[in-house]
């Protein structure tokens, strides 16, 4: 069976159940019971491999770790991510306990399994109370500092000197360290609780920011789980949430929560500098992409290459040649948006641009492939290939956006992910052949695109990418993009458009089950309606921009379309 590729929950925005995502991701899950008890297992299955170690309280592993009463901790659901032919995943969480009572338990007989060359991943804090009660005596002081209160514990009739929250990761640090141990913090889980629409995020004084301060303090490798699982609920919102939860204030998950959080474990593993379980995923996690926390704006938590969206062959492209070199061109450059060319149903808009113009008046050409990224199209010279073309009088139209995004370095993503903003950093990015590439913003290469454009003497318009299947609806797609793009413009003295507002403004007027119908994949691509749609949207935005540039080149057809008018 072939591993199916699956969509972010967010970055695309595309409406699949956290389920249905994981369900898509993995192969090989347990199909009988003696598989079932074999994964709950919780010591290691072959000692001569190398042991991820898990321990936490009942959101890790809940009862036995067999979904009793519906509630599945994410830690049950990890093993599929590696492959456990090379490294053991070994589940030692158990619920109810806090940092305090798992470190004074449990964790010694946790730590005698562990040999040099482990990892253990630790998330504590769900768990709290009173310090020293009837019920269950639990609770640790706050914070982060050595304080300390002795106590005879009011359930175990022992003498107890209680220390912080903090003060336990850190022993269980130190202490796995010494055993050859490679320790991971993590945040705890978000409940299921609301706020303004949001997963309300936690204070200064809360276990998500002493666990941060611990791996702080101890140099060790921390995932902001807390933050990254926020995202995902932000996106998905209340009600698809509530189904990730077997109570409506949670914490406990159901199997389509843990599942949700596994995938966002392996996200938040990958986005760490030094990951010592890189070598261990699964082909199963191959596509999950690493959490990108670094954007206060940014949802895109568990990006995901998509299957829709493959490099295209350049020999299977056609080449457009310019009919008459007496007159103007228009020269379209773009992704598979732009040009799809037909390849499982799907239709990019500037393959249906052509009517619209009057051939006796202009030439135009689409020089748009699909797969490409404005990084990648410019390093693959195919921008110098445009650039060469372009003669005073003429017109360009850029629009990228749909494979810029993600991590530069990563490989899921086919060296396409450039830098954030439109600034001249820039990052070094080591290929699979150990060749070097110097990585440049987005707005680095879009500004280089306009500017020589520009020099040839072209009025140049940058566009914004057209939005997802789903997204429209749910807020601004490609909203810092767009805002990239926009600052491109004003600073090489081009035009803006924005055709993500403009085709989103489209779909709102002929709703939900129109728009789905306008696409060939599960929301990037367009069929040739939809290709048709967004060609007219394209003309009616171009006609709104300052002067009309392009008017007097429009056929019959072209000049019927409505001028574009932003939405009330």
């Amino acid at each position: 069976m072939k591993t199916k590729h699956f969509f972010a929950i967010t970055l695309i925005g595309f409406s699949l159940t956290p389920a249905t995502i994981f369900a898509q991701l993995v192969e090989g899950q347990p199909k009988n019971e003696t598989q079932l008890a074999a994964r709950r297992e919780n010591f290691p299955a072959n000692t001569n491999l190398p042991s991820l170690f898990l321990i936490g309280d009942s959101t890790v592993r809940n009862g036995r770790g067999d979904g009793g009463g519906g509630q599945w901790g994410w830690g049950d659901q990890l093993a599929p991510l590696f492959d456990t032919s090379r490294v053991n995943v070994v589940n030692r969480a158990l619920g109810g306990t806090t940092a305090r009572t798992y470190y004074r338990d449990f964790w010694p007989k946790t730590l005698a399994l562990m040999k040099p060359g482990d990892v253990v991943i630790m998330q504590f804090g769900t768990n709290g109370g009173q310090i020293n009660d009837a019920s269950r005596a639990r609770g640790e002081i706050h914070g982060l500092g050595d304080e300390t209160q002795d106590i005879t514990n009011l359930v175990t009739k022992k003498f107890e000197t209680v220390h912080t929250f903090g003060w336990y990761e850190l022993q269980l640090v130190a202490e796995a360290r010494a055993k050859g141990v490679t320790p991971i913090i993590c945040s705890l889980i978000p409940r299921n609780s609301w706020r303004d629409g949001k997963v309300p995020r936690p204070g200064a004084d809360s276990p998500a920011t002493w666990a941060a301060q611990a791996a702080q303090s101890a140099h060790a490798p921390f995932i902001d789980l807390y933050e990254i699982v926020a995202r995902q609920y932000d996106s998905l919102g209340e009600a698809k949430v509530k189904e990730l939860f077997v109570a409506n204030a949670g914490p406990h998950t159901s199997l389509a929560g843990a599942q949700t959080n596994a995938i966002c474990v392996v996200a938040g593993l990958k986005a760490l500098k030094e990951n010592p379980l890189a070598k261990f995923f699964s082909k199963n996690a191959a596509n999950v992409q690493p959490a990108d926390l670094s954007n206060a704006d940014s949802i895109s938590t568990l990006q995901v290459a998509e299957d829709e969206r493959p490099v295209v062959a350049a020999s299977k492209v056609a080449v457009e040649k310019i009919g008459n070199a007496a007159l103007p061109t228009f020269h379209i450059v773009g992704d598979s948006t732009v040009k799809s060319g037909g390849v499982n149903g799907m239709v990019g808009w500037g393959e249906r641009l052509k009517p619209f113009f009057d051939p006796e008046k202009i030439n135009v050409i689409n020089h748009a492939i699909g797969g490409r990224s404005a990084r990648t199209y410019f390093t693959e010279g195919r921008w110098a290939k445009v650039a060469a073309q372009i003669k005073p009088g003429d017109f360009v139209i850029i629009q990228f956006g749909h494979n810029d995004q993600g991590r530069i370095g990563d490989p899921a993503n086919k060296g396409r992910a450039d830098g954030k903003g439109i600034g001249d950093e820039t990052v070094e990015d080591t290929k699979s052949d150990g060749s070097k590439e110097l990585v440049h913003t987005f707005g680095w290469y879009m500004g280089a695109f306009a500017a020589e454009a520009k020099a040839k003497g072209a009025t140049v318009i940058v566009s914004s990418p057209i939005p997802h299947k789903d997204r429209w609806e749910k807020g601004r797609d490609f909203e810092v993009l767009a805002g990239w793009d926009a600052a491109v413009a004003k600073k090489n003295n081009a035009l803006f458009l924005d055709l993500t507002l403009v085709v989103t403004d489209t779909y709102k007027k002929i709703g939900r089950e129109s728009v789905a119908a306008l696409f060939a994949d599960k929301g990037t691509h367009t069929t040739d309606a939809g290709a048709q749609t967004n060609a007219l949207c394209v003309v009616g935005g171009l006609k709104s921009l300052k002067g009309n540039p392009l008017g007097i080149f429009f056929s019959e057809k072209g000049m019927a379309v409505e001028v574009y008018a932003p939405a009330k």
